[in-house]
């Protein structure tokens, strides 16, 4: 409830994520959720995507782990999976992955590990995989980035936050959340060998990235 409310159109973005996920997955391998969660993002996948692959979520809250756990078993996960408890400031192995997602969770990776992450998994993910990048950013321009801010609260406003919430939130994710513009996200990606980055969804501060290998 919390993240549908927090974030604009988040059920289109599970949805639009698992269409390109079913157009990248591949029989025999294995498509990765960096930051899994609860696990809404891979249950999206088990519904759409019709290739026999294995899920696999990773998230560095034991808590997390747990409740992702359960709640494939409540939702009927039809196929293999693992969810895994991992930093992955720290690095990350991926096996055989031919889709790799990080939803709203690179923004709140240590700006000093995020080259490495992204160049680790250009490196892992299979040729023709697709690496799927949902992200809080900045705006280019500093008028148009309060602009974007004002109506990112003004939006959760109307999904009934107060001022005093919106606030408290605000003060909370203060140096947690460190958003990137979304040019040094293209560049990120670049630099780590993915060739044509390119947006698959934006509305104001919030982008989606699709980068292919």
């Amino acid at each position: 409830d919390m993240v549908s409310r927090s974030v604009p159109y988040y059920f289109e973005i599970q949805r639009m994520l698992s269409e390109i996920a079913r157009d990248f997955a591949v029989d025999g391998t294995n498509v990765y959720d960096i930051g899994c969660s609860t696990g809404t993002t891979l249950i999206s996948f088990d519904k759409m995507v019709s290739q026999q692959v294995r899920f696999i979520g990773i998230d560095e809250s034991e808590e997390m782990v747990k409740q992702c756990r359960e709640n494939f078993k409540q939702s009927g996960f039809t196929r293999p999976n693992d969810v895994i408890h991992a930093d992955v400031n720290n690095g990350i192995i991926l096996d055989n992955p031919s889709v790799v997602v990080m939803c709203l969770v690179l923004q709140f990776i240590r700006p000093l590990y995020r080259e490495k992450l992204i160049r680790e998994i250009h490196r892992q993910l299979n040729p023709q995989g697709c690496f799927l990048l949902v992200e809080k950013v900045l705006g280019e321009d500093s008028l148009l980035n309060r602009m974007f801010i004002d109506y990112y609260y003004d939006f959760k406003r109307r999904n009934n936050y107060s001022d005093m919430e919106i606030s408290q939130k605000r003060e909370a994710l203060e140096n947690v959340l460190i958003p990137y513009r979304l040019s040094e996200n293209i560049e990120l990606l670049k630099s780590a060998g993915f060739n044509s980055p390119a947006k698959f969804f934006k509305w104001y501060n919030f982008v989606g990235i699709i980068a292919v290998k």
